[in-house]
C-alpha cells in the first residue's frame, strides 16, 4: 500500500512539474475575481484574494451595494476573452492550479490589486503587499467603501453564523425553507426577527427587493 501511495504521489508531482515547465496559455474565461479558466485549465491567481460574489459593501453615507458582484463584472470586462500566459506555482485544495498570469506582458494579479479589485493574500504571499497599501491610500476600487476581507467573509459563511449587520447596511433576509423555497423577509414583517441567515446553506442578505427577486427569491406573504 505504501509503495502504491508513493507511486501515486510521484505521478502527481511529475505531472504538475511538467505543467509548470510547459506553462499554461489560452483564452481567459472569468469565473470570479480571482479565478479564471485559461484554455482548459482552472487557475486560481497567485497572491490575491477577491471579494466573494455575494459580498456587500457600504458607502460612507451608509448606502449598501453589491460590491462582490461589481468586482466580478469589472474583472470580466477587463479580461474575458483575453489571451493569457500563466506560470504554474502550486495546486490548491480544490485542485485548481495556483499561477501567476500575464496578459499583454502585465501581471494580472498585480493589476487587480493596484486597481482595488482584489486584496493582497498575505497568508500565502507578500508579492502585492505594497500594491494594496497604495490602492488603500488612494481609495481605489473597493477601498473606497466599508467591507470585510474575503477571508473573514468565508469564515463567517462556513460557520453558518448570522453576520452582524451595521445600521444602514443590507437588511433584507433571503431565507431558504425546508422545502427549498427561496423567500425574502423585510424588516417589520411577521417572521423577520426570528429568521436567521445561514450562508452555508446558500441563504443571504439583499440590499433591495429588486435584487432579491432578480436572484430568484419571492417576498414573504406576511
Amino acid at each position: 500500500m505504501l509503495r502504491i501511495c508513493s507511486l501515486f504521489a510521484l505521478t502527481l508531482t511529475l505531472s504538475f512539474g511538467a505543467a509548470s515547465a510547459q506553462g499554461i496559455s489560452g483564452a481567459v474565461r472569468v469565473i470570479d475575481g480571482d479565478t479564471f479558466d485559461v484554455g482548459d485549465t482552472r487557475v486560481r491567481l497567485h497572491g490575491i484574494d477577491a471579494l466573494e460574489a455575494a459580498q456587500t459593501c457600504e458607502t460612507e453615507g451608509g448606502q449598501p451595494w453589491a460590491c462582490g458582484d461589481w468586482t466580478t463584472r469589472q474583472v470580466r470586462d477587463r479580461y474575458q476573452g483575453a489571451q493569457a500566459r500563466c506560470e504554474a506555482l502550486d495546486r490548491d485544495r480544490y485542485d485548481r492550479v495556483v499561477a501567476r498570469c500575464f496578459v499583454g506582458g502585465a501581471d494580472v494579479g498585480r493589476m487587480l490589486v493596484q486597481e482595488g479589485l482584489a486584496f493582497a493574500y498575505r497568508k500565502y504571499a507578500m508579492d502585492y503587499d505594497l500594491d494594496e497599501k497604495a490602492a488603500f491610500v488612494a481609495e481605489r476600487g473597493i477601498h473606497g467603501f466599508k467591507t470585510i476581507s474575503p477571508a473573514r467573509y468565508r469564515v463567517t459563511r462556513r460557520s453558518g453564523a448570522e453576520p452582524a449587520r451595521a445600521e444602514g447596511s443590507c437588511q433584507i433576509k433571503g431565507n431558504i425553507s425546508a422545502k427549498g423555497t427561496k423567500i425574502y423577509h423585510l424588516p417589520g414583517q411577521d417572521f423577520y426577527s426570528r429568521t436567521r441567515i445561514n450562508t452555508g446553506k446558500g441563504e443571504r442578505w439583499f440590499c433591495s427587493e429588486a435584487e432579491a427577486r432578480g436572484a430568484g427569491w419571492r417576498r414573504a406573504r406576511r
